[in-house]
């Protein structure tokens, strides 16, 4: 348990930034689900839409430190690979 003033700030803070975090995760995930789910249902311009909206989220998370940069960066990659062999299949 907190005991200074200090310590008790700090923990409010910190459920302050777990639950800012925790909706900003819960974003970023769900805009990479909606363009699995376009894509696995073969949907290729949803999907591409879905990939559009999911960048800037994806992007926003790793400049907040949410992930890093480089998982912003691969899971964009993959996502977008999908999407390509999908329209050439």
């Amino acid at each position: 348990m907190a005991n200074s003033a200090q310590a008790r700030k700090r923990t409010r803070q910190a459920e302050r930034r777990r639950a800012h975090n925790a909706s900003l995760r819960s974003r970023m995930r769900t805009s990479v689900k909606r363009v699995v789910r376009a894509l696995n249902a073969g949907d290729a311009e949803a999907a591409s839409t879905a990939l559009e909206r999911a960048g800037p989220v994806l992007d926003g998370a790793a400049s907040k430190g949410l992930i890093h940069k480089n998982k912003a960066a691969r899971h964009k990659s993959r996502l977008n690979a999908r999407l390509k062999a999908m329209r050439t299949a």
